[in-house]
């Protein structure tokens, strides 16, 4: 049989929920067809299905799969999102993603979401210089950017607003030993997070009851009161998400370092956790909330217990290397051109 019957096959067991068959029909139509794009990007697909927890394996030969679409359509904007989707979310590997990233703004130099994902992965990283400067050459090349982008652009924005007016030695990094973020995180091991709706109804709810309560006494019966006591519980909401989120972040700042330390280990491949942190109640409840791909690596990074090696940097890939791909001659060269010409 052809590669393109193999894959009519494999449509038609997708579509009568046969799974297994249809992947099967689907690797024999690139074992027929290594240059068939359709049936790598549906073996993608069933492997590791959007909204689904593939394992360790399927996670890896999705992401594969994902590598020889690209690899044969450069175009696909699709498959470089699943891909780095999976790199990030599924198997933690952050500096890859960067330069599959890098990659993907090579072969689509006008895309956005290349820079997005950069910009919030380097945020992860604590990586917040870097990351401000991705951010900022969104606007500087002047790229599109899609509505349903724009909630995110926001937050990373504010949240790289808010390092840059902190001192860059408070912004943890895994990778030192002797950083004032592990003593904090061992005054919080035996504590799990606290969720951001708890905080709001200690701190918000409370407050809401009482004007309930004396808004009568206060502003009368009949429709002005009823305005007025409206008006106030909407204002007293919107100040209370303020404070919550403010109170959140600061009461929950030893859990997000313990969670850039597991992501920083899932990424660089090194053991930095030390083992009194690792078997604690915070540990356990951040470690549990990663999907199994996730769980099932960095249980193997773990095993190998690789340490982090001295001087350790993290490795960035040339976030300029796109520009060749637009045709960017610097000034420099023009002027030399110029000069050429003019003799």
């Amino acid at each position: 049989m052809s590669a393109e019957s193999h894959y009519l096959d494999a449509i038609e067991s997708e579509d009568n929920g046969e799974i297994e068959n249809a992947l099967t029909s689907a690797r024999k139509a690139v074992e027929a067809d290594p240059e068939h794009s359709n049936a790598w990007w549906m073996i993608a697909n069933l492997l590791a299905p959007d909204g689904k927890y593939p394992d360790l394996e399927q996670a890896s030969k999705a992401l594969v799969a994902c590598t020889m679409v690209v690899k044969l359509d450069p175009s696909r904007v699709d498959a470089w999102v699943k891909g780095g989707r999976i790199m990030v979310d599924h198997l933690g590997l952050y500096e890859d993603a960067l330069v599959w990233w890098q990659d993907c703004r090579k072969a689509t130099p006008f895309e956005s979401v290349p820079i997005i994902e950069q910009t919030t992965i380097l945020s992860d990283m604590g990586m917040y210089a870097e990351a401000r400067d991705r951010l900022s050459s969104l606007f500087e090349e002047d790229l599109d950017i899609a509505n349903s982008q724009l909630a995110k652009i926001t937050h990373l924005h504010k949240t790289l607003e808010r390092s840059a007016e902190q001192d860059q030695a408070v912004h943890f990094k895994p990778w030192q030993k002797n950083h004032a973020g592990w003593t904090a995180i061992k005054m919080r091991t035996n504590r799990a997070p606290v969720s951001e709706n708890l905080l709001f109804m200690m701190t918000t709810i409370p407050f809401l009851m009482l004007e309930v309560f004396l808004s009568r006494s206060i502003f009368g019966d009949g429709w002005s009161g009823f305005c007025l006591t409206s008006l106030l519980i909407l204002v007293t909401v919107i100040l209370g998400m303020s404070v919550t989120r403010k109170l959140y972040q600061k009461v929950n700042k030893p859990g997000f370092n313990m969670l850039r330390a597991i992501q920083f280990e899932a990424s660089s491949g090194c053991v930095v956790i030390p083992d009194d942190i690792r078997g604690s109640r915070l540990y356990n409840f951040l470690y549990s909330r990663h999907p199994p791909a996730f769980q099932q690596r960095l249980e193997k990074i773990i095993e190998s217990n690789r340490k982090i090696p001295k001087n350790w940097k993290m490795k960035l890939p040339d976030f300029d290397s796109h520009l060749d791909e637009i045709g960017f001659i610097e000034e420099e060269e023009e002027t030399e051109l110029s000069s050429f010409e003019e003799e």
